[in-house]
């Protein structure tokens, strides 16, 4: 069975796996705990101390509450977590934090097991308000701030959405104006649609808003700007805020999303988050960085903590998802087969393992690379809390990496939480088998910390800028064609994943073995490569006509755009699991592994049969086989769904399903 060479000159060097692992006797037990710390990753202490400590009404189902009630609940159980630690570990030890960023986001992960409105209650308290406070202020803040927000004595919120701005923040409308007399800022909304929305804790809980506005003074704007703004004193709103309640909500209503406008509301000097740019008594505006641009993007990128952590919470609650529905399949019996008397489990049905083992394959793919994620995430932030800068460029690759791993893992959790759903039939439907909430909850994800559709664009527009950047003195298309003869070591940076896998050279001619790991690796990377060196020349078109065709053209190009974020995903999420296989050193544990990934990547493979056909990088009858490839791997590893998930180490009372007892 052989596929179309590729073209003479092709690259062909290609990171991929180390050898698949040796088979293991199927016969011999499964170490669970070994694949669970696998799984559980850099911070599996972290992980696994909070299984042991954390309360059980932390898990108590809410599906059943008002609002109001909900509200209440998750107050209480924020308390509760502010008692139990581990909020703490992303801040400075300075302040009564831990300096392990990624200590922190592995406990918010953690929480995804459970109802996800204290998830984000935590997210918004310690995460976005906190981690603005931390990554855009300076000791002022730090000293004022941080200590009574970590024990909840200073309740915030962060207030950058605007109702008519959405995803361009750069363009919203709340000012933030210097008066020199008075060495204060006036902040103002001057109209409805840059009123603050969707703002979790606005409604009723915070005392304080970290505001973003733009800056004027002098009579010059300077751009977006963050500003701790005080909402209320004593119990009571200040003069000139006005605030509203957004209501009951599809999902997570624990959280008390709400809007806000400010009437003229004067704030001091101080109260500018001056990391990256201040203003004197006299009003003199200055910055260590020189472009707007550039210091606006920096200012965001401080905060790119939140898109990795609901990419791991999404993973959570998908998690718990699957769970529900492979035990509930695994117990479920219907219609018998010609002859016989007992009827067959669910699970036993190849298009209900289809279902089911192909996104939990993907899941544990999905997992593995958060891994590689929060490992960079964790040292990137561990520079910053000693107060110095990150490398720019690696700070930018890392954004597009989370940026990357947003999508794919709050995308993954709608579609996956939905065929759970299904999977369940009318049980699934119930509310008492946690799917609704499930589904209700996590279907906002995929819009909040950036819409997915616009992140996915931005990521493929940071390939085109890294080549631009790294590659200038070429033109656009033969730049792309240098770049992507280095394209992993341009883009992986230093990623633990890259250099495991990075030895490993496939010469383009495809194996008969549809299980060889560099050959699967290749065909990702081969699809990467040609889809954003296509771009890179139908971008360079598109730029050459006159200005007044030119945004048509660049916006004809958006479904390449989200092409290459995609295909730039599914590369970086394949080495992940294949690294992670390349480390384990228990060979029955790196077998099971090395399957699961099989079917994570040929399922993919097969799913995208459609580019590789109409490109000429697979025959028909290599097609065909890679179908049934995926459905003799599900055939293999139906027997072993109780190891599988064994590898979440999900508390049974942590499912809260009445599905599975």
């Amino acid at each position: 069975m052989t596929t179309v060479e590729l073209p003479a000159g092709t690259p062909v060097e290609t990171p991929a796996a180390a050898s698949v692992a040796a088979p293991a006797d199927p016969t011999a037990p499964l170490d669970t705990d070994v694949l669970r710390r696998l799984l559980d990753g850099r911070f599996a202490d972290v992980k696994e101390q909070f299984r042991a400590e954390a309360p059980d009404h932390l898990f108590s189902p809410s599906h059943d509450l008002t609002t109001a009630e909900h509200r209440d609940v998750t107050r209480a159980r924020l308390r509760t977590l502010a008692e139990l630690g581990g909020h703490e570990l992303g801040f400075s030890s300075r302040y009564g934090g831990g300096d392990s960023p990624g200590g922190q986001v592995a406990q918010f992960e953690m929480l995804g097991f459970g109802d996800a409105s204290l998830m984000i209650k935590s997210g918004v308290q310690w995460g976005l308000f906190g981690g603005a406070v931390q990554a855009l202020g300076t000791g002022r803040h730090h000293a004022e701030l941080l200590g009574p927000l970590l024990r909840l004595e200073l309740v915030g919120c962060f207030g950058m959405t605007e109702s008519g701005h959405g995803s361009d923040v750069s363009s919203i409308g709340t000012t933030a104006t210097y008066d020199p007399a008075t060495r204060e800022f006036v902040v103002h909304t001057p109209e409805e649609s840059c009123r603050k929305d969707y703002i979790g804790g606005a409604a009723e809980d915070a005392d304080v808003a970290v505001v973003f506005a733009q800056l004027l003074t002098g009579g010059e704007g300077r751009g977006v700007h963050a500003f701790v703004v005080p909402l209320r004193r004593d119990g009571q709103d200040l003069p000139g805020v006005w605030r509203g309640d957004d209501g009951r909500k599809m999902g997570l209503n624990g959280v008390d999303n709400g809007r806000l406008a400010f009437d003229h509301v004067r704030v001091p000097r101080e109260a500018l988050l001056n990391r990256y740019a201040d203003v004197a008594e006299d009003g003199t505006y200055s910055s260590p960085i020189a472009s707007a641009n550039s210091r606006f993007f920096t200012m965001l990128g401080a905060l790119v903590k939140g898109r990795v952590s609901v990419s791991g919470g999404a993973q959570s609650q998908t998690k718990v998802a699957l769970e529900i529905a492979l035990r509930y399949g695994a117990g479920r019996k219907q219609f018998k087969t010609p002859g016989g008397s007992e009827e067959v489990t669910v699970l036993d049905y190849l298009a209900h393992q289809r279902r089911l083992l192909v996104p939990l394959a993907t899941t544990y793919a999905l997992s593995f690379a958060q891994d590689e994620l929060m490992g960079e995430m964790d040292e990137l932030l561990r520079v910053q809390l000693a107060g110095e800068e990150a490398d720019s460029a690696r700070q930018r690759a890392f954004e597009a990496h989370a940026a990357a791993m947003k999508v794919a893992s709050t995308w993954h959790a709608t579609r996956t939480i939905q065929t759970c759903r299904e999977a369940c039939g009318g049980n699934g439907f119930l509310a008492d088998s946690r799917l609704p909430l499930l589904k209700a909850d996590t279907d906002v994800f995929t819009t909040f910390e950036g819409d997915n559709t616009v992140l996915l664009q931005l990521v493929a527009k940071g390939l085109l800028t890294s080549y631009a950047q790294q590659f200038s003195d070429l033109d656009t298309l033969g730049m792309a064609r240098f770049a992507t003869k280095d394209f992993i070591s341009t883009y992986a940076g230093r990623s633990p994943a890259a250099s495991l896998v990075a030895d490993v050279v496939e010469a383009g001619r495809a194996p008969d073995d549809l299980h060889d790991r560099a050959w699967q690796i290749r065909m990702l990377t081969d699809r990467e490569r040609h889809v954003v060196e296509s771009l890179a020349k139908r971008m360079r078109k598109a730029r050459s006509k006159p200005e007044g065709e030119r945004f048509a053209a660049i916006d004809d190009l958006q479904d390449h755009l989200l092409l290459a974020g995609r295909a730039h995903t599914d590369r970086i999420v394949a080495e992940a699991f294949a690294a992670a296989i390349a480390r384990c050193e228990d060979p029955a544990v790196a077998a099971l592994l090395s399957d699961v990934c099989d079917l994570h990547v040929l399922a993919l493979l097969e799913a995208e049969k459609g580019w590789y056909l109409e490109h000429r990088r697979m025959t028909t009858l290599r097609a065909k086989a890679i179908t049934s490839a995926v459905n003799a791997l599900c055939r293999k590893l139906r027997p072993r769904t109780e190891e599988l998930l064994a590898g979440f180490g999900t508390p049974r009372h942590w499912l809260g399903s009445r599905l599975v007892g």
